[in-house]
């Protein structure tokens, strides 16, 4: 870990304290002049570091900045070792984490950034990923699954996000078949599963699961085009909050994930569903169908009725609700 990091560290342990500098240069075995250049490169990396003469510098208490050393702060003990890098910009998590994997890199990478500069959605949409107010992470797997499961990865991720949301806001997300997470109406995350598959035994190489999720709302509100979809979980900044949700996506993830062939998700997916019982339009390209939903089985396929009264199970595409 570099001192910048690790200055970084003792700073968010100590949040809102005050350290001077020959502490933290003893506690890291370093000179205080590369305790200064550490503390200046974080500033200008955004962090609010204040730095007074004889009493040293202090992390804003308040600030909600996301860092490696934060994050670590609330994973759980069996997921200390993961391999898990923070940025402050990158073009896009799963872009970063698809050159890794091309690269032979094992599964259990983790990517997260506070901003993207190429978000990507479903459908080769773009994923609105400004910075400092949303969460977007990717996490590198190789899971022994026929590649008609991989809709699993994106349905277990659905419900880790929607009980980290859950816990730290004491609101009750829902979820949007297949990958999307909404409260109040709202879509406050979106996931996108992209996977490359071995011609060998039809199985899956590897998947990177990527996640969005919309902490606050942006400087100058969401853009015109999902001004009416999408929402926030929070209206205030709160403290540590990204570091927060980004370690409890992680731990109830890999807990599913470990589980994946006893399906240990689904019971939960299945109570957060939107719209059982209600009219929706199924959507295959530029078409809508009137159906109504049922639910959705254990390989995570949307059942529905159509108004011909024939039913089916679907494991792709979109639906919308019907307005009255």
């Amino acid at each position: 870990m570099a001192i910048k990091d690790k200055v970084l560290e003792l700073l968010d342990d100590n949040k809102g304290k005050y350290l001077s500098g020959e502490q933290l240069a003893d506690t890291l075995g370093c000179t205080r002049g590369a305790v200064w250049k550490a503390v200046k490169a974080l500033q200008e990396n955004g962090y609010p570091i204040s730095a007074v003469t004889n009493k040293g510098y202090s992390l804003d208490e308040n600030t909600d900045i996301l860092s490696l050393a934060g994050i670590k702060k609330y994973l759980d003990p069996d997921r200390q070792g993961l391999e898990i890098e923070v940025y402050k910009e990158v073009s896009s998590t799963n872009l970063v984490l698809k050159d890794y994997a091309n690269q032979g890199v094992p599964e259990g990478r983790i990517v997260i950034a506070g901003m993207q500069t190429q978000g990507r959605g479903r459908l080769g949409r773009s994923f609105f990923s400004p910075s400092d107010s949303g969460l977007y992470m990717s996490i590198l797997l190789r899971p022994d699954m026929a590649a008609a499961d991989a809709v699993k990865i994106t349905t277990a991720a659905a419900v880790s996000v929607a009980l980290a949301v859950e816990k730290v806001s004491d609101q009750k997300p829902d979820i949007k078949w297949v990958n999307d997470i909404y409260i109040n109406g709202r879509k406050i995350c979106g996931i996108l599963t992209e996977a490359s598959f071995s011609m060998e035994n039809g199985g899956l190489d590897y998947a990177v699961l990527g996640i969005g999720v919309n902490t606050y709302e942006p400087e100058g509100g969401f853009p015109e085009a999902i001004r009416d979809i999408a929402g926030p979980i929070f209206h205030e900044r709160k403290s540590d909050m990204r570091n927060k949700i980004a370690a409890e996506i992680i731990n109830n993830f890999m807990r599913l994930y470990d589980s994946f062939e006893e399906n240990s998700f689904y019971p939960e997916y299945r109570k957060r569903l939107l719209w059982v019982g209600e009219k929706i339009n199924v959507i295959r390209g530029s078409e809508k169908t009137p159906a109504t939903m049922l639910g959705a089985d254990e390989d995570c396929r949307l059942h529905v009725r159509y108004e011909d009264g024939r039913e089916e199970y679907i494991s792709s595409g979109e639906i919308s609700i019907r307005k009255a």
